[in-house]
């Protein structure tokens, strides 16, 4: 596919991550004593939770806190306009599993890897600017996950680039009650914690930012919310293995305050791929509201799988 930025690389950058980083982002995604697996890091099967990697873009090396829109201000992107990247919303992520993560970094050269696959005008509204994120063992060159994301670049449209294709949706079954449920309630705090995985991002931390956008306040990051229904699906289907999650993603399609009840229903759908895996879709919807996450759809190989906790 060709167009406006598209093929363009960004320059590549190194991550890495601790032990620590591993249980904070477990604790901070919702991850409970009975998953010791990803919270104390003397348990025998030890592992990082699978959805880990979606943070590093965000983290690269980090110890510390950072400037979040210096980080931002990204490489421009030949052939397009520059857009203010004050004003981003995430639009979708996937992220594919091709090899467990080590549970530290410590001794191998990581780095992730990211490119344009394409750039839409979708005039008034905004620009989406779709990219893929690949992180690779740099020195064996075996690349671990493939994330592809787009991001929605708000009231900066209108400069003539094409509108791009339409977008698969997998909605779930109709007519069908989900075959498990898990409930989250967030807290005051909630984005407070999960910002320390590395996405310090002000709009989910002092009102200022989410008034100005529109949103009369800090709101929950998105990823929160996509992080932790990969949880409860790998919760409810998967027993928790982080061997059983080899695909997940969903849209992001409304904001979440603070203090918000999020409900992930999950239907299985029956559909499996050659390796065993079962396509799972899924939405995220807060308590008497919106639906905040659609297009959920998840390969999980089924084991040990339980009902709704309500």
């Amino acid at each position: 596919m060709s167009g406006p930025g598209v093929g363009f690389e960004f320059p590549s950058f190194p991550v890495s991550w601790l032990k620590r980083d591993l249980l904070l982002f477990a604790a901070s995604i919702g991850a409970t004593s009975d998953e010791l697996h990803f919270l104390y890091e003397l348990h025998p099967n030890f592992a990082a939770f699978p959805t880990y990697p979606i943070i590093l873009p965000f983290k690269h090396t980090d110890q510390e806190v950072i400037d979040f829109y210096a980080r931002s201000n990204s490489t421009p992107i030949e052939g397009v306009p520059k857009f203010d990247t004050k004003h981003v919303l995430d639009g979708e992520r996937k992220l594919q599993f091709f090899k467990p993560l080590p549970v530290t970094s410590e001794g191998k050269s990581f780095e992730v890897r990211s490119k344009v696959l394409g750039v839409y005008d979708k005039g008034k509204p905004g620009t989406v600017i779709e990219t893929e994120q690949t992180l690779v063992d740099k020195d064996s060159g075996e690349v671990y996950t493939r994330a592809v994301g787009s991001g929605f670049y708000v009231g900066q449209g209108g400069w003539g680039g094409p509108k791009g294709p339409k977008t698969v949706n997998f909605p779930p079954p109709e007519g069908r009650a989900p075959d498990a449920t898990r409930i989250t309630q967030t807290t005051l705090e909630t984005a407070l914690l999960y910002r320390l995985n590395g996405d310090y991002n002000p709009l989910h931390a002092t009102p200022e930012p989410g008034v100005k956008m529109g949103f009369g306040g800090a709101i929950i990051h998105g990823l929160f919310s996509w992080n932790t229904s990969a949880h409860a699906i790998l919760e409810a289907f998967g027993n928790s293995n982080p061997a059983n999650l080899k695909e997940f993603q969903a849209r992001f399609a409304a904001p979440v305050k603070p203090g918000d009840k999020l409900i992930t229903e999950m239907w299985k759908t029956g559909e499996k791929d050659k390796d065993g895996f079962e396509e799972v879709r899924f939405i995220v919807k807060v308590e008497g509201g919106k639906t905040v996450l659609t297009n959920g759809r998840a390969l999980v190989k089924i084991q040990g799988e339980t009902k709704s906790k309500l």
